[in-house]
């Protein structure tokens, strides 16, 4: 994983530098190849040694040929020769919130500024002032950014960014005359960590959605303000883009907004094949819009079925598109049962029967039970709930156990099933080393998500558990979706908890996603299935195709 880990740096900085000369297209190749390194679920090197570099997602030929590099000399020669030819301060500029790579540039070739406090020193002798582009509040600005706290710009996670965006959109609804809001960009896609958050809303007082905006109370900097437009930064650092769209072009900007870049490249690709325009105000054909309101109408004037959010990558996904063969990901009114639930030892008997009551309401099959802190004397209380659920609802028992052979010797209490916590210390077992006797088991709790498993670790779990009974659980802590996808297509299984938690917000929503961005399918799913397979290998649903 270091090894990895450090490609992936090199590539990101290669990117960076590339953006400083002005590349237009070769910045994000890198971007996306070190993504994928950043994801992998084995040591490069050992894909290099089978000869299957190209098989890693974004990484060609150019790119092979540097990783081989790296790992033949510990260096990658074009990144040095890249390196020399930029000062090392322009990087610190071009991250600093709300410059760039174009802003950095500018400043090194017309007023000599080559690291952020030469920048300072240039606007306090009014360097500035007069420089195309650059009035008194736009250098205001940069002295702001140039002043702004540690951990401004920062990525936020995915659980972060997300219970973010529903505070501000509630805020938004709450102050606000919106006819339409929407969170765009790479949460919605649900990738693993977020760069900025991206709100659409359409209005007929943006004026007042600007200002409600501002006044939203963890606000602490406003970055940008213009007619259609407003940034803000949060006390967390992290950076919010809202914009206010005519209704007629809501779809379009929706689906602009929510990219990916990769994605949103290959679409005009397909529309100037057509002689279409598409950008966030529609399709075009010359001046006449065609498509807009609405993201599928946007698909299908390009004659493509419409795609998921959360798979748009351009990993494949277009050109099923353009085929009509875009996958049915798994959707939450799929998801019948929720086999990972925890019951504290003791609870008050109204807040075990809530449990039952609550399945009940959303309409579920099953419901797999870990009473915590017991043993197998005091498993009582599943059987008070199957009497309170009978004929309405399965309730099961499962017992979580710690490493991969545990709950095999029979000291655990009855249960039908097993939850595997591996925790974020325990090694992967090793190739020969298959899973317990004694029915299903259900592997979870690889890490949490601040601190997500090691994606080698992962995928050794991953690929171990279809050695066996044992399927995936998607929730907080595992990694890269680029993984589940993997498991999914080798045969797997994933386990999707459904349940909303307690304390407010449904994340359960983001366990969802993490499956759909790893284009799952309802029948990888052990609870979409009214029984679910706990019977082991042969009850298992048939490979997707």
């Amino acid at each position: 994983m270091a090894t990895n880990a450090a490609l992936a740096e090199i590539l990101l900085e290669i990117a960076d530098l590339l953006d400083l000369g002005g590349e237009k297209f070769k910045p994000e190749a890198y971007r996306r190849a070190a993504r994928s390194l950043q994801s992998l679920a084995e040591d490069v090197r050992a894909v290099a040694d089978r000869g299957e570099l190209a098989t890693i997602p974004g990484v060609g030929d150019a790119i092979s040929e540097k990783i081989r590099e790296y790992l033949r000399d510990g260096r990658i020669e074009y990144y040095d020769r890249l390196r020399q030819q930029y000062p090392a301060g322009l990087l610190e500029l071009m991250r600093l919130p709300g410059l760039g790579p174009k802003t950095a540039r500018r400043f090194w070739l017309e007023v000599g500024v080559e690291g952020p406090q030469e920048l300072k020193d240039a606007i306090a002798a009014g360097k500035l002032n007069g420089l195309k582009g650059f009035g008194p509040r736009k250098i205001e600005l940069v002295r702001a950014a140039l002043s702004a706290p540690a951990g401004s710009g920062r990525r936020a996670t995915l659980v972060e960014a997300y219970d973010l965006a529903e505070r501000i959109v509630a805020h938004l609804r709450a102050t606000t005359p919106m006819e339409s809001v929407a969170v765009a960009g790479s949460l919605r896609r649900r990738r693993e960590t977020i760069g900025d958050i991206d709100i659409l809303v359409t209005s007929r007082d943006p004026e007042r959605v600007f200002d409600a905006f501002t006044a939203f109370p963890e606000r602490r900097a406003t970055r940008l303000r213009g007619s259609t437009k407003e940034t803000i930064e949060v006390v967390s650092g992290v950076q919010v883009d809202l914009r206010v769209v005519a209704p007629e072009a809501f779809g379009a900007a929706l689906q602009y907004f929510t990219g990916s870049k990769d994605h949103n490249v290959r679409l005009r690709t397909i529309a100037r094949d057509h002689e279409l325009k598409v950008n966030e105000y529609g399709v075009f054909r010359g001046e006449e819009l065609i498509a807009g309101a609405t993201e599928e109408d946007v698909y299908a004037a390009l004659g493509l079925a419409f795609v998921p959010p959360e798979i748009r990558e351009n990993q494949g996904e277009v050109e099923l598109a353009s085929l009509g063969r875009v996958p049915r990901l798994v959707e939450a009114p799929d998801l019948v049962g929720d086999l990972h639930v925890h019951l504290a030892a003791g609870a008050p008997t109204q807040e075990q029967n809530a449990l039952v009551d609550r399945a009940l309401e959303r309409g579920l099959r099953h419901l797999g039970i870990v009473v915590d802190g017991v043993d197998g004397a005091k498993a009582g209380p599943i059987d008070a709930l199957r009497a309170r659920a009978a004929g309405r609802l399965m309730v099961l028992r499962a017992v979580e156990v710690e490493g991969w052979a545990a709950g095999s010797s029979g000291s655990a209490p009855p249960h039908d099933y097993r939850i595997l916590r591996p925790g974020t210390e325990s090694s992967p077992p090793s190739k020969t080393e298959k899973p317990p006797p004694g029915g299903f088991a259900v592997v979870a709790h690889l890490g949490t998500p601040d601190a997500p498993p090691d994606p080698v670790a992962a995928g050794t779990w991953a690929r171990w558990a279809l050695e066996g009974h044992a399927a995936m659980d998607i929730g907080p802590g595992w990694p890269e979706a680029s993984i589940v996808r993997r498991h999914v297509e080798a045969g797997g299984l994933v386990h999707i908890p459904s349940s909303p938690p307690t304390d407010g917000g449904d994340r359960s929503l983001l366990a969802l996603g993490t499956a759909r961005r790893g284009w799952t399918t309802r029948e990888r799913v052990i609870n979409a299935s009214a029984a679910p397979p706990l019977g082991g290998a042969a009850s298992r649903p048939a490979k997707s195709r």
